[in-house]
């Protein structure tokens, strides 16, 4: 069984020290739960536990698994790529990367198909994936080609170097001009499929500012500070003002025939794991969300 040795140099949290080595933080974290860390020859399953300078602390890395995720054709639209990353103008309703038995049809059996190298760090179902997007959000999102590329890219995610911009259509009037949405996210109580504001969830903060009002909408620019599970669709509920066609935790009312949610990741601007050079991307509006754009500026909606 392969294992990853480090020696604490200064003190610190157990996962913040094993997310120095080739480990994402939330990899590491997982094999933290799971018992395969020690410390000092003892089993330690806290996250959060400290370790002294010069603890000598071994990671049992699992065998690797066989892939058993198929290539497939499927056609996407890469911005950009080199060697070391790859960033990716993702459609509505494509999955990121499979789940629940489901192996096909995810971003992820594209990438297999049109990209040579992905990093292995997520583990066989998520190659290269660095940080994802819900099946009907669109946009930008960066892939990793090598390890060492997806290291460093999680590690500016986590430290909010990476900067994310979304773009979304909100149901009613939002009377604040700008704010920051400072609220927990938890699994829902109600529903385990939905997440939800709770006093016990882990801290999330989202940036928003009024791009324009119409009648009955808000055109919205949020930022994400954090990165949790649909975090830009529960904090626009929280605010009264659901993102529009979001099926999970909007209104009832789909007068758009809308297929999903109108949220789009349009910019991300990170620096690159390898050159230091600052990379900004944008992605324009997809056609559907531009065209309801488009009525509600003609019509008597605009306000």
């Amino acid at each position: 069984m392969k294992t990853i040795d480090v020696t604490a140099q200064e003190k610190c949290r157990l996962d913040v020290l094993l997310s120095q080595t080739q480990l994402t933080r939330s990899h590491a974290q997982k094999l933290i739960r799971g018992g395969a860390v020690t410390v000092n020859g003892k089993v330690v399953q806290k996250v959060s536990a400290e370790v002294t300078p010069w603890a000598e602390v071994r990671v049992l890395l699992p065998e690797e698994v066989p892939l058993e995720v198929p290539p497939q054709d499927i056609d996407i639209d890469v911005v950009y790529q080199d060697e070391w990353l790859a960033v990716i103008n993702k459609p509505q309703g494509l999955t990121v990367h499979p789940a629940n038995n489901v192996n096909t049809d995810t971003l992820v059996n594209a990438l297999l198909f049109h990209i040579k190298d992905l990093s292995g760090i997520n583990g066989v179902l998520r190659p290269g994936i660095v940080h994802r997007l819900d099946k009907d959000t669109s946009g930008l999102l960066v892939v990793a080609k090598n390890d060492a590329a997806h290291v460093e890219l999680q590690r500016q995610i986590q430290t909010k170097q990476c900067r994310r911009i979304y773009v979304a259509l909100l149901e009613g009037v939002l009377k604040q001009e700008s704010g920051i949405v400072d609220q927990p996210i938890g699994r829902s109580a109600a529903d385990r499929k939905k997440m939800a504001v709770r006093a016990d969830g882990r801290s999330a903060q989202t940036l928003f500012s009024v791009i324009k009002r119409y009648r009955h909408y808000t055109l919205v620019r949020f930022e994400l500070k954090t990165g949790r599970t649909h975090q830009i669709r529960v904090h626009a509920k929280f605010l009264g003002h659901p993102v529009v066609g979001d099926k999970a935790y909007g209104t009832k009312n789909n007068r758009w025939n809308l297929a999903g949610q109108l949220l789009h990741a349009q910019s991300i601007t990170f620096t690159h794991p390898h050159s230091g050079e600052t990379m900004t991307f944008t992605a324009p509006l997809p056609s559907y969300f531009a065209k309801v754009l488009d009525v509600l500026d003609k019509t008597d909606e605009a306000k």
